[in-house]
């Protein structure tokens, strides 16, 4: 027995609204930015069955925020006439600071959290070393770390030495 097929017109009209419910999920630790922001909505991808898969990959194994994400994210979908959906965990590859959008790291800036600055591709480039780090508030770049661990494990905290505000950097992970 095969599957009944869409027209193409409307699977894609499907899968951009898809696309545009998730865009609307707020990260929960971050509500500045949406979970697509954030780069851990990997695809949405139509299904033989008509159905649409949405691949999900946590920040990190074991990510207390990725139950919470999943979710809302399947909340989101059921109320956008997007009909039948699954929500998988993408584990591999592995969530990178590399596929937050360009747009989510003007967010995170904004929101008063440094973006990662760049790529990382070894162990030891995940520690900032003696890189300064411009503050989000005052753009000093006269500041120190005071943890490598902030309000989530993906995130430093850092204190700037000029306006003496504390803010939090995302890792490159």
């Amino acid at each position: 027995m095969s599957a009944v097929r869409a027209p193409m017109g409307e699977l894609h009209a499907r899968v951009a609204r898809a696309w545009e419910a998730l865009a609307s999920v707020e990260d929960p630790e971050i509500p500045a930015l949406s979970v697509v922001d954030l780069g851990v909505i990997r695809y949405v991808t139509p299904q033989a069955d008509g159905s649409l898969e949405v691949g999900l990959s946590p920040t990190y194994t074991g990510c207390p925020a990725t139950e919470v994400i999943q979710n809302l994210a399947e909340q989101a979908l059921a109320h956008a006439d997007v009909g039948r959906f699954g929500v998988k965990r993408v584990l591999a590859p592995a969530w990178t600071s590399d596929w937050i959008t360009p747009e989510g790291r003007r967010k995170l800036l904004q929101y008063g959290i440094v973006p990662p600055d760049r790529s990382s591709f070894s162990l030891r480039d995940l520690r900032r070393g003696d890189r300064p780090l411009a503050c989000p508030r005052c753009r000093s770049t006269e500041t120190e770390c005071v943890s490598e661990f902030g309000s989530t494990p993906c995130k430093a905290l850092h204190r700037c030495r000029a306006c003496l505000e504390p803010f939090e950097y995302f890792k490159c992970i």
